[in-house]
């Protein structure tokens, strides 16, 4: 990884490699996501691969993540890789797209969203 990479937040990263993410990578992604929201409680965290800012606040949620012992459905949307996916996304729940985006999602509506450093876990858990 570049010096530039590490400072401006370059795609050697990957946020799969923690293994509580499931991936949204095509529309049937998206539905099956949805469907599990009807069984519990789900989030979508919507990340800029380009982006310091979304690189910051998905590091720091992720370290909440794994200090909880909260259980989580949690998805991961790389919205530059999957930019159809999110619009979608933001249309379907009525929620203006922004990165990062934190959207829970509970019997196929969004009941929380958050953005930038007013993402944690709190919104998924309270």
């Amino acid at each position: 990884m570049s010096f530039f990479d590490k400072i401006f937040g370059g795609n050697n990263e990957n946020p799969d490699q923690k293994s509580f993410w499931k991936k949204i990578e095509s529309e049937e992604d998206l539905v099956k996501a949805i469907e599990e929201s009807h069984h519990h409680k789900i989030a979508i965290f919507k990340h800029s691969t380009s982006c310091f800012i979304s690189r910051t606040v998905l590091k720091n949620f992720e370290r909440e993540v794994e200090n909880s012992n909260q259980p989580l459905e949690l998805y991961y949307l790389d919205l530059l890789a999957y930019r159809p996916i999110s619009n979608k996304i933001a249309s379907d729940f009525e929620i203006r797209h922004e990165s990062p985006q934190l959207i829970v999602i509970q019997d196929g509506k969004a009941v929380n969203n958050a953005s930038h450093q007013d993402i944690s876990l709190s919104q998924i858990v309270s």
